[in-house]
């Protein structure tokens, strides 16, 4: 039987590659304000975390000129951009397999509430849960929030029986914080390799969606 009844998956670079979608809207916001280009290396940041703090970390901004920008990349991404995405490979056989598991599955992004809702739906991953938790409209939440507020719902106050499932340093964080156990993905965007997930607190890590289910087991 698995240790874990609960899998908390994050979105961007783990449910879904989202770069194309969110790229074009970044780089939308970049152009109209004359800002200077950055490499794609850089704009890979820009994927997952917080829109306002990429823009202010890598422009060096005031903060209300980073919400400013923020709401402007929103607007620009909530068009045809939001569903400039595709799902990863085996995503969908995964979570199949873990329903077939009794798996209670949920969803704890940094993506806007709305524009998560939106693109989860339209990929079809409203049919696994309907336990959905993203950013609030000013950006205040943390990912420990986030996760929070998905475990509430599940009604789970054994933390030790959930996993948090991403590919970043911010899903890592939030779930140590709120001990809960991690497994990095380095099939998305921050996470490269197994030496890269651990460098963070985690119980393991996969090279593809499938390779997951073996924590399920």
């Amino acid at each position: 039987m698995s240790k874990y009844e609960i899998a908390v998956f994050d979105v961007d670079g783990t449910l879904l590659d989202t770069r194309e979608g969110v790229l074009s809207a970044v780089k939308e916001v970049i152009v109209n304000h004359d800002l200077p280009m950055p490499t794609p290396e850089v704009l890979e940041t820009f994927i997952g975390p917080p829109i306002q703090n990429s823009l202010a970390k890598t422009f060096h901004l005031e903060k209300a000129k980073a919400d400013e920008l923020a709401a402007e990349f929103r607007t620009s991404y909530k068009g045809p951009n939001l569903i400039k995405a595709k799902p990863y490979d085996g995503i969908y056989e995964l979570m199949d397999e873990l329903v077939k598991r009794n798996i209670k599955i949920a969803v704890a992004t940094y993506k806007r509430q709305d524009y998560a809702e939106d693109i989860l739906k339209h990929f079809g991953f409203d049919q696994y849960s309907k336990i959905l938790y993203g950013s609030d409209f000013e950006g205040k939440l943390k990912k420990v929030d986030i996760i929070r507020k998905c475990m509430v719902d599940l009604g789970s106050e054994d933390y030790k029986n959930a996993v948090m499932i991403g590919d970043s340093w911010h899903d890592a964080n939030g779930a140590e914080l709120l001990g809960v156990d991690f497994l990095g993905v380095t099939y998305g965007f921050d996470f490269h390799s197994k030496e890269d997930v651990e460098k963070c607190t985690n119980v393991g890590s996969a090279d593809t969606p499938l390779e997951l289910l073996k924590y399920f087991e």
